[in-house]
C-alpha cells in the first residue's frame, strides 16, 4: 500500500462525495496517516469505505463518517472540544487538528491506552485521552465549546447538552437501525438548545449510554 496515494483516493473517492468540501479539513484527512490508529491485522483496510474491528465490542467507522463528524462541527482553531468514545483515536486526531484541545473519554481502559499511544505517534500533543464512562460527560473540565460522540445513541443524554457553552454545538448520530440522523445540537440560551438533522447514516452504538426500553406482547 502506497499510504499517501491511498489518502488520495480516500479523499477523492469517499470524502468529497459526502459533502465534505473545506479545503483545510480536507487538507487534515490527507495528510493523518490513518494507518497508524488501525490494528495491525486491518492495515489493509487503513483507507477502505468499511467499519474496523478493533476489539472489545467496538469498531472504527468509515472514513466518511469522521470526516463528516469534523467537517459539521466547523471548528475554528480556539475551541476547547470534549470527544466521547475514543477508539483508536482517529477522530481524536483530526478534530485536535482543527480545536485547541481535545479531551476525549474511553470506556474501555485497553483501547484508552492504545489510542493515547497512536496519538503519540501521530504528534498529537493537544489531545488527552481519559479512561471514563462518555455518557457522564466531563462535568469538571466544561464548559466545552463542542462536543462529538464518535459513535451512535439512542438519544442524547440532557447531562451532556448542559456541558455546552452558550452557543456551543454537540454532534452525534441519533436514532435506531434502519434510521438514524447526524443530528446538530446548538445551545441558545441557558436553557435552550435548537437541533437540526443533517444527514441519515448508520454507526455502531457507544457503550455506557441508555437504550429504550422495549415493551414486549
Amino acid at each position: 500500500m502506497n499510504p499517501q496515494q491511498a489518502r488520495f483516493n480516500m479523499v477523492e473517492q469517499q470524502i468529497r462525495p459526502w459533502d465534505v468540501l473545506d479545503k483545510t479539513v480536507l487538507h487534515i484527512l490527507s495528510e493523518l496517516p490513518r494507518e497508524i490508529f488501525v490494528p495491525q491485522a486491518f492495515q489493509a483496510l487503513a483507507y477502505t469505505d468499511t467499519t474496523i474491528p478493533l476489539g472489545h465490542g467496538q469498531e472504527m467507522v468509515e472514513p466518511r463518517i469522521d470526516a463528516r463528524l469534523m467537517h459539521d462541527l466547523q471548528l475554528l482553531g480556539h475551541e476547547q472540544v470534549l470527544e466521547i468514545g475514543t477508539g483508536s483515536g482517529y477522530l481524536t486526531a483530526l478534530l485536535a487538528k482543527r480545536a485547541q484541545h481535545v479531551l476525549s473519554l474511553e470506556i474501555n481502559p485497553e483501547l484508552a491506552q492504545t489510542a493515547s499511544h497512536n496519538l503519540q505517534r501521530a504528534g498529537i500533543t493537544n489531545a488527552q485521552v481519559r479512561v471514563a464512562n462518555g455518557s457522564n460527560g466531563a462535568v469538571v473540565d466544561g464548559p466545552f465549546d463542542a462536543i462529538v460522540l464518535s459513535g451512535s445513541v439512542a438519544e442524547v443524554p440532557p447531562s451532556l447538552l448542559q456541558q455546552l457553552k452558550i452557543g456551543g454545538r454537540l454532534i452525534a448520530i441519533v436514532g435506531e437501525e434502519p434510521i438514524m440522523s447526524a443530528t446538530l445540537f446548538t445551545r441558545t440560551a441557558d436553557a435552550n438548545w435548537r437541533s437540526q438533522a443533517l444527514w441519515d447514516t448508520s454507526a455502531p452504538r457507544l457503550q455506557g449510554f441508555t437504550e429504550p426500553t422495549r415493551f414486549q406482547f
